[in-house]
C-alpha cells in the first residue's frame, strides 16, 4: 500500500543524524521501513536496522513521537497531543555532541 514520509535534517553528527519526520500516511512500521530502505536505519531497530550494537545507551529504538494529531473517527474533532523528548533520548543526543 502507498505510504508517504517527509523528513528534514535537524542535526548532523559524524555517524548519526537527528531528523524531524512527518507522515502523510500511518502505515505499520512506516518510518522504520522507509528509513531502512534508504540505508538510514533507526538506531536500536532490531528488524529494519543494522545488526550492530550501536544503541547510544538506549534500551529502545531511537524514535520519539513529539506530536501526534488526527481527526477523531466518530465526531470529526481534530485531536493533538505532544510529549517532551525523554531523558534517555536527550542523553543519547548529548553523547553525540562534542564537549
Amino acid at each position: 500500500r502507498p505510504a508517504t514520509t517527509h523528513f528534514e535534517l535537524v542535526e548532523a553528527f559524524p555517524e548519526h543524524t537527528l531528523l524531524a519526520v512527518h507522515l502523510e500516511t500511518g502505515r505499520t512500521h512506516q518510518i522504520r521501513v522507509h528509513f531502512g530502505a534508504i540505508k538510514y536505519p533507526i538506531v536500536g531497530d532490531p528488524v529494519y536496522g543494522p545488526s550492530s550494537s550501536d544503541r547510544l545507551g538506549l534500551e529502545h529504538q531511537a524514535l520519539h513521537a513529539h506530536r501526534l494529531a488526527f481527526v477523531h473517527p466518530v465526531n470529526g474533532e481534530r485531536l493533538e497531543f505532544t510529549s517532551p523528548v525523554p531523558a534517555d533520548f536527550e542523553r543519547a543526543l548529548a553523547s553525540l555532541r562534542p564537549e
